[in-house]
């Protein structure tokens, strides 16, 4: 499941591996919240850093106009957005997109556990983030 071509491939493998040790024994059909608490389990044994449920603002022109929460939050610097659907979506993934662009993240995860199988997509940034002054 590593392939260097992806950054932070190690890291990604291992999430996808919690993840799936989560689907195995659950399988679908739980909501989003069910998952989300198993995964956080899964992590802390796999000894990954991470957050749950970090709010992040959302500004226009300067101005904070909302907040949205990611998932996960690894190492603050990978975004891993969970689904609990039957089939991954653009619109999924264009949300998981969203976050790693409004943040300036390099890397992200998209894992749904509502499919029979687990599916997982890994999202890229080609952006690099603002330099500090």
């Amino acid at each position: 499941m590593i392939d260097n071509c992806y950054e932070h491939s190690e890291l990604t493998s291992r999430i996808i591996g919690c993840a799936k040790e989560v689907h195995c024994p659950l399988e679908n059909g739980f909501q989003e919240v069910i998952y989300q608490r198993a995964l956080a389990i899964e992590l802390d044994k796999a000894q990954i850093s991470f957050a749950r449920e970090v709010e992040m603002p959302i500004f226009y022109r300067g101005l904070q106009i909302g907040a949205r929460w990611v998932d996960f939050l690894i190492n603050n610097f990978l975004a891993v957005e969970l689904k609990a659907v039957t089939q991954l979506e653009d619109v999924h993934l264009v949300q998981a997109i969203n976050y790693l662009e409004a943040y300036h993240f390099r890397i992200g995860l998209l894992i749904n556990f509502g499919a029979r199988s687990l599916q997982f997509k890994r999202v890229a940034n080609s952006i690099d983030p603002p330099k500090s002054s």
